[in-house]
């Protein structure tokens, strides 16, 4: 029914689009599996806590007299703060891990996108070399159209004049 024409793409364009869709595509995945492992981390921490809170309650409920049971609820903040102290490490230390890795694949990419970059630089500095010669053609081409005319009547009127003065 329609047609429609694709845009044609030069090879150093479509390296470029390429590269940087490579390059995204890698970090992504880095930022993704650090956010996988925070979530497992969290998943876990999670458990953890449930776990222990039950087998604290556990203990209120069986404990036989009020000082075990003041005992039991005093021993908690303690190992609490040892808790997070830890989740904080393992946070940190999956950030650090996650942004090696992303720094490792920019490194790793920084030398096909530079090539791929300056083969675009090359190829529009070349057509925008031959636009600007064709340019220059038709500009020459429409100043002789208009000049043409004009250099018709002179020629014709220093032939008269030469005519005229022989006779």
């Amino acid at each position: 029914m329609f047609s429609f024409s694709q845009p044609s793409v030069s090879p150093a364009v479509k390296s470029q689009l390429n590269a940087q869709f490579s390059f995204l595509s890698d970090i992504s995945k880095k930022m993704f599996d650090g956010a996988q492992k925070i979530n497992e981390l969290n998943v876990q921490v999670a458990k953890t806590v449930f776990e222990e809170s039950l087998a604290t309650a556990r203990q209120l409920v069986t404990s036989t007299n009020q000082n075990e049971t003041l005992s039991i609820v005093a021993g908690q903040p303690q190992p609490a703060a040892e808790k997070i102290r830890a989740y904080r490490q393992h946070v940190q230390s999956i950030l650090a891990e996650t942004q090696a890795g992303m720094a490792k694949t920019l490194e790793s990419h920084v030398p096909e996108a530079a090539r791929a970059a300056e083969a675009v630089v090359k190829e529009v500095a070349q057509k925008s070399s031959e636009e600007t010669a064709k340019a220059t053609q038709r500009q020459k081409e429409a100043v002789e159209k208009l000049t043409a005319p004009i250099k018709q009547n002179s020629d014709r009127v220093a032939q008269g004049n030469i005519i005229k003065s022989t006779v």
